[in-house]
């Protein structure tokens, strides 16, 4: 080969070179689009040290609902609902140290409405507590290849109202470091993936009389594989280590492991679901239960299930009416569902809602035996006598209150 042959050659393999590795990079960002719902869900198995011996193990299940209600510029906003249910796995204040409980029980409900540019950015009013982490992820707005690494400003907002005494969103600030990590697989299939690191620390300001953090400090992994076809995240692991330094001397630590998977969710037609549901009673010959479209879903109501007296066991025969409610549960396995307790106005307002909780996962757990649901698609919550559909004043009216229903849930 001459010398000038031998150029061109250097020269095509450069380029060749050149253009397969520019084609390797590729451009992230959000992409909006009005209308679309989707939902988040996400377990976090959690353990609790108090001063470096184990308090309790739990489950927490994170269930938030996103619609976009507009794009404007390239922003899209967002109304979202968070639901934080738990349950304690391990617990050793109970007796022998066993399950505390099987099912998720409702914790916290949080309404939120921020816009998301194309580049991951959040703006939200102050007054809102969730996203609890916001900025992350956030993109460069320029092309990435695997193994390209950058860094941004980002912050956490906490909820420390029952907690601490703290009533406004309590913030902290971080700086999160990410890597463009290629493809990676999640459940049978290749996604871009980014590793996100980041560290807290912040010293919150005493609260008054009660006992407070006087530092806390946490490190976060995660990794999180992106939807090309959707512009958004597909799912997310991840590791964390939150520690409280407390005014009385104690060190709180919270160990988790989360896993987080977005589903796009299916309008729900109510109506006609109702509909369906109340033939499907009908048919059964199933009494005291009645149906009704509600703003969580569609929502089944057991105005008759007996338990024994201020107890939460049932009486014979009402397993036999769970079973037929079992088999039209089951003809929409796509769909989680609520088990909500609701009692007549007797009693106090404590016992009331110890109890309608009670008697909901009583419900609740005898689904799950019946094979109806997973665990983390079920959530029970009780009401006390906060929700009545008669009047408490009259013997029928406490019989209507003293009810269970199960919830076919929108989201």
């Amino acid at each position: 080969m001459n010398s000038a042959n031998k150029i061109f050659f250097l020269f095509l393999i450069f380029s060749l070179s050149l253009f397969s590795f520019n084609l390797a990079a590729e451009d992230f960002e959000y992409r909006h689009v009005e209308g679309m719902r989707y939902r988040i869900l996400s377990i976090v198995d959690q353990s609790v040290m108090i001063n470096g011996t184990l308090s309790h193990t739990s489950q927490i299940l994170n269930r938030i609902a996103v619609e976009v209600t507009g794009v404007n510029d390239g922003k899209g906003e967002h109304n979202a609902t968070y639901q934080t249910s738990e349950r304690v796995v391990f617990d050793s204040q109970q007796e022998g140290a066993q399950t505390a409980a099987s099912v998720f029980q409702w914790e916290t409900e949080y309404d939120s409405v921020f816009e998301r540019d194309r580049l991951g950015y959040i703006t939200i009013r102050p007054n809102f507590f969730m996203p609890m982490v916001r900025n992350v992820p956030v993109f460069t707005g320029r092309s990435l290849r695997p193994g390209d690494t950058w860094n941004t400003e980002a912050h956490e907002v906490h909820d420390f109202r029952d907690a601490f005494g703290i009533q406004e969103p309590y913030r902290i600030p971080f700086r999160a470091f990410y890597q463009y990590l290629g493809e990676r697989e999640w459940k049978g299939t290749m996604y871009p993936a980014f590793s996100v690191t980041y560290n807290v620390e912040t010293r919150p300001a005493a609260a008054v009389g009660r006992v407070h953090p006087v530092r806390i400090s946490s490190t976060y992994n995660m990794t999180i594989y992106w939807d090309r076809e959707n512009g958004l995240e597909k799912a997310y692991t991840g590791t964390s280590r939150i520690t409280f330094e407390m005014s009385d001397g104690r060190i709180l630590q919270f160990n988790g492991r989360s896993e987080a998977e977005l589903i796009e969710a299916e309008i729900m037609n109510r109506p006609q679901l109702a509909a369906e549901i109340a033939e499907e009673i009908t048919r059964l010959a199933i009494t005291d239960v009645s149906v009704r479209e509600v703003e969580e879903g569609v929502s089944i109501s057991l105005d008759d299930i007996r338990f024994h007296p201020d107890s939460a066991r049932m009486l014979p025969g009402e397993q036999q009416k769970l079973d037929r409610i079992a088999e039209i549960l089951m003809r929409y396995p796509d769909r989680d569902i609520m088990v909500s307790g609701h009692t007549a106005l007797a009693g106090t307002p404590a016992g009331r809602m110890s109890l309608s909780q009670a008697r909901a996962n009583a419900v609740a757990e005898y689904l799950l035996s019946r094979n109806v649901r997973a665990a983390d698609r079920i959530v029970t919550r009780g009401f006390g006598a906060e929700r009545p559909v008669a009047d408490n004043r009259t013997e029928e009216g406490m019989r209507r209150n003293r009810r269970v229903e199960i919830t076919i849930l929108e989201n």
